[in-house]
């Protein structure tokens, strides 16, 4: 069941596609939806920081302020159609993923945007500390995805792997409603195991009701993400689950390749759990 959603808010960008995709999702499933619009503290060089008079410090601190109220009162004006509140809160780069990460713990799942790739934004830092920080599914939107939710063709990312499993069972109320589900192995010299336990997993959903096909995906020289979104563009998937993977050094995670590959280059909203 998806009852309660929370969803980062861009803040500063031109347009703000997770927040109109969380508000469509919030309709789907009758959700209460939670936007939070954080209020960046200025990021001073170390170099230079103690250089800087108060006064510039305190300009950037009210445009970061005015930037995060722009972002709660566009977010009140395209959810007035479902429950929701707006929370604004000031906090640091680093500070913001680490405490959306710990809101996310009291919510069925989080969304955030992607970057939009010509500007430097904190949403990559924001997915980290979701996907790693607050133990529930994370959805993750393209920065240029147009329009709401669409579960018309869901495409599960399997490796047979634990983070695997457990974005596919957290996905259930989206797989359950979707028109299509394709299992996707891509083909490597060793994939045939993970087959085997693709065309398992195909036999555990059915019992849930839901008809899913395994395809194998030819790898050929391209990265395994490369060749998740090029099925993707293919086969006109509109949402990707998948694990979300990384490695922790000196305790703090650090994504995977695959997983960096897809959140980099992503054309459909992708569902991701660790």
């Amino acid at each position: 069941m998806v009852k309660d959603v929370v969803v980062n808010l861009m803040v500063g960008g031109s347009r703000d596609a997770a927040a109109e995709y969380a508000v469509s999702m919030s309709g789907t499933f009758g959700a209460h939806l939670v936007g939070i619009a954080f209020a960046y503290e200025p990021v001073l060089p170390a170099v230079i920081g103690a250089g800087i008079p108060e006064s510039v410090i305190d300009e950037q601190r009210e445009e970061n302020e005015r930037a995060a109220k722009a972002a709660a009162g566009n977010f009140d004006t395209i959810a007035k159609s479902v429950a929701h509140e707006t929370r604004m809160l000031g906090a640091s780069l680093a500070g913001a993923a680490d405490t959306f990460g710990e809101i996310a713990r009291c919510f069925d799942l989080s969304v955030v945007g992607q970057s939009e790739r010509e500007r430097v934004g904190p949403e990559e830092l924001v997915v980290e500390g979701a996907l790693f920080g607050s133990g529930r599914p994370v959805v993750v939107v393209p920065f240029g995805h147009q329009g709401g939710m669409l579960l018309d063709r869901i495409a599960i990312c399997w490796n047979g792997g634990r983070n695997a499993a457990r974005a596919t069972a957290e996905a259930m109320p989206f797989l359950k409603r979707a028109k299509t589900v394709d299992i996707i192995v891509v083909a490597a010299d060793n994939s045939g195991p993970i087959e085997g336990t693709a065309a398992e997993l195909a036999r555990h959903l059915a019992r849930h009701d839901i008809k899913a096909q395994v395809t194998r995906v030819p790898q050929g020289n391209l990265r395994v993400s490369a060749a998740i979104l090029a099925y993707a563009a293919d086969s006109g998937a509109t949402m990707l689950v998948m694990g979300g993977y990384g490695h922790s050094r000196l305790r703090e995670f650090m994504l995977g390749g695959t997983t960096r590959g897809v959140l980099k280059s992503m054309t459909v909203p992708t569902l991701m759990s660790h």
